[in-house]
Parts: structure tokens; sequence; C-alpha cells
């Protein structure tokens, strides 16, 4: 068997690509047609938002709505949008679910393949510029409607300063990446209204419990507003997920935890709308 070298020896997809190209996603969208003449994308796979990341004094989290649409039709009530990638990264994904999830999970392996074949693990620049190429190589889908627009959290072990070690990195449709600066970001159809929130409650210094409250409300508020988000199911125990991230690796927060935190503050909104009713 003829060895690789290079870049196709240290990427699971360049390598597959060279040896068994058909194991690959495919990602032919843009020459074959989405669908039935005059159907949406919107129509024909179901679609995720919101997610929303915080960088905290420590760490970074992100954290993401349940709910998945297609059209005018709920989709899914308990999508799974937010993944571990590795021991030090975790990505959101909004957009197209399938393709979404499906790119994610290749990102994973790529991660892991990576420090199999190098002996070491990509740096987080390194990793966020991978996700970039897949976004980039998504692009004849995204324009039959099929986009994947992630976000990709982690600490940087290679910090100076290990309290702002977290790191949050965006994409466009294109695979254009930016580095959040301002400590929070949020993409899917609920991000301007989740980011409306954490612009009133993120300060720079808060910690990884407060950075998890802001996040969940900031959910809520975008459930508010947005009928693709999904707010807290108290009745079906449906809640936001989310994963953090600090010196010690990436972790999922427990349901119960996230539970706790939208109960809390569903129940604080629901004393302030009952003295406000009250007052008048």
């Amino acid at each position: 068997m003829r060895l690789h070298t290079g870049y196709a020896l240290s990427s699971f997809s360049e390598y597959l690509r060279e040896v068994a190209p058909e194991l690959l996603p495919g990602n032919g969208f843009g020459r074959a047609g989405a669908g039935p003449a005059g159907a949406s994308s919107q129509d024909i796979a179901p679609h995720g938002t919101t997610i929303v990341a915080v960088s905290y004094r420590g760490g970074v989290l992100i954290a993401g709505d349940r709910r998945a649409t297609q059209g005018n039709l709920l989709a899914s009530r308990d999508m799974e949008k937010v993944y571990i990638t590795d021991t030090f990264s975790a990505a959101g994904i909004a957009g197209t679910a399938g393709v979404a999830v499906e790119m994610i999970r290749l990102f994973a392996v790529e991660l892991e393949y990576y420090e199999k074949i190098e002996g070491v693990p990509l740096t987080f620049d390194g990793k966020a510029n991978k996700l970039s190429k897949m976004v980039r190589d998504n692009l004849p889908a995204a324009l039959q409607g099929l986009a994947v627009v992630p976000i990709l959290v982690g600490f940087d072990l290679e910090a100076t300063d290990p309290a702002r070690a977290g790191r949050i990195v965006s994409y466009d449709v294109v695979g254009g990446r930016s580095e959040e600066r301002f400590g929070y970001t949020a993409v899917g159809s609920g991000s301007m209204f989740a980011k409306s929130s954490l612009k009133k409650t993120y300060h720079r210094d808060i910690d990884e419990e407060n950075a998890l409250r802001i996040a969940v409300e900031s959910l809520l508020d975008a459930s508010d507003d947005d009928t693709a988000t999904g707010g807290p199911d108290l009745m079906r125990n449906i809640f936001p997920t989310a994963v953090t991230i600090n010196a010690e690796g990436a972790e999922e927060v427990s349901d119960e935890r996230l539970a706790e935190i939208a109960r809390a503050i569903v129940e604080r909104r629901g004393v302030s709308d009952r003295e406000g009713s009250a007052t008048a």
C-alpha cells in the first residue's frame, strides 16, 4: 500500500478522498436540485437553531435550544445541537440538521485522527481552520439552501493567561471565520434576540454558574420572539443542552443542572409578572 505524506496523511477526509472517495459524505447539492420545483430547503429538511456561546473566567461554554423545524412544522422537540469534538473543544450547529450533524461528527473524527497520526492534538487555531474548510466545502449545498453555520469554542492550552483561555469562533456560510473578542455570540434564527439578551447581562469577569444562567436565559428570550427556537419545555422536561470547557477539559452540563437553572428563570419571571399585575 502506498504511503501518503503531508496534509493528506494528517487529514482523515483527505486520506479517504484518495483511497476511498465513495465513503465520504456527498456534497453535490449544487449539481442536483434541492427538491421538487418550487420547494424550499426549509420544507424538505429539518433546520435547527439557536446556539449561544459565552466565555467566562477560566473557560468557555456553548449552549443550544432543542427545537428543529421543517417549513411550518415542528420536526423535533429534543434535537441535540451541541457536541464535544475533542478534549478541549466543542461545537454547536445551526442550519440544515442532517448536513450539520454529519459535518460535526466528521470534524470530531478529523481531530481524533490528527492526534493519532501526529502524536499531538491540533492547536485551537488549527481546529478553527479545519472547520472553516469543511464549511467552505459545503458551499454547493449552501447554494441550494442547505447551509450549515457552526460555532466552535475551546480552551486554548497555549494561552498566556489561563483565565482568558476560553475562545469562541463563529463562521459565515462560505467558511469565513471570525473570533469573538467581546465574550459572547449567537447563531441561528433567534440569534438577534439571544445577542440582545446577552448584551444586557454579560460582563467580562463572569463565573461559570452565571455564564450558564445568562446563556439559558438568552435562549429563553430568543424563544419568546422566534418561532424556530424552543424554550424550556417544563411539561415534557425538555431543556437546553450545554457544554463547558476549562483547563480540565470539556464536559456536558447535566440535565438536572440545566433544568434547575431554567425552572429558576421561569419562576423568577413569573413572580415579576404577578407582582407587576398586582401593582397595576
